[in-house]
């Protein structure tokens, strides 16, 4: 069988559903050799780059503080920080650099000062899972060598782009908002992601041509800032990526000529 890349996309809580997948590909058995993540999913898949086991991340994703992710910033450029974001991962991995994960990692910002893309190969680990997850008008900008990069979901939502430049052979991408239903907002930050999110729905379809397998969630049913959601959120996830993984598998065996045993 050829060697398997995961692409992971952005969603905000969404993101819990990733676990799901992870879940999934574990059960079956399903090497993945690369990584890439925009936003939530740089975050899941630098967890996982570096060793951390489906059952790790979700156990980190009950015993986090989500309220406590972020910090008053007295900004021109947003009113918090995701400062302490960083720092969970810094405490959860270690001072690492991205060029030191056991698989290919790969994570997506965008510069907010010329619109470009920021692809993250090496480097801080902590400072570019900041830099993807940090969405803008909430969040203060990540200073990053100069430059003011915010959230990847700008640029590539879920990010199958780094995957092929660096010769994935076979590439899964999982898109958290493919059925997103937008609910009338109840505060700010439901107003600034619905905004934010809005602009993703048809330039996401374009950008996951590339991918052999994409997994779409059907998660219209949950919000974007619920934690509470996070458990069947995981389930979700595991749910809607197990029969299509498993037929996929089934394809490439028979495909490969090998025997599929029940």
């Amino acid at each position: 069988m050829k060697k398997t890349a995961l692409a992971l996309g952005g969603g905000a809580v969404l993101g819990a559903a990733h676990v799901g997948v992870l879940r999934a590909l574990a059960e079956l058995q399903i090497s993945v050799s690369m990584v890439s993540g925009t936003s939530i999913g740089a975050f899941i898949a630098s967890l996982y780059a570096f060793g951390k086991s489906w059952q790790d991340i979700r156990d980190i994703a009950f015993s986090m503080d989500w309220f406590d992710l972020s910090s008053l910033s007295l900004s021109q450029y947003g009113i918090l920080t995701n400062k302490k974001f960083g720092g969970i991962v810094t405490e959860l991995l270690g001072e690492k650099d991205i060029k030191d994960a056991l698989i290919p990692l790969f994570m997506v910002a965008t510069d907010i000062g010329t619109g470009k893309k920021v692809v993250f190969s090496e480097g801080n680990v902590a400072a570019a899972v900041m830099a993807s997850s940090c969405i803008p008008g909430i969040f203060r900008p990540v200073d990053y060598s100069g430059a003011l990069l915010v959230d990847g979901m700008l640029v590539e939502n879920v990010p199958v782009s780094p995957l092929v430049e660096n010769g994935a052979e076979s590439i899964v991408s999982v898109d958290l908002l493919a059925f997103h239903v937008f609910k009338k907002p109840e505060n700010i930050i439901g107003i600034l992601l619905n905004a934010f999110y809005s602009s993703l729905t048809n330039t996401t379809a374009i950008q996951i041509a590339d991918a052999d397998l994409s997994i779409s969630p059907n998660l219209s049913k949950f919000n974007l800032i619920d934690f509470d959601q996070i458990p069947d959120l995981i389930e979700a996830g595991y749910q809607a990526s197990l029969p299509v993984l498993k037929e996929w598998v089934a394809g490439m065996r028979n495909a490969s000529g090998l025997v599929e045993l029940e």
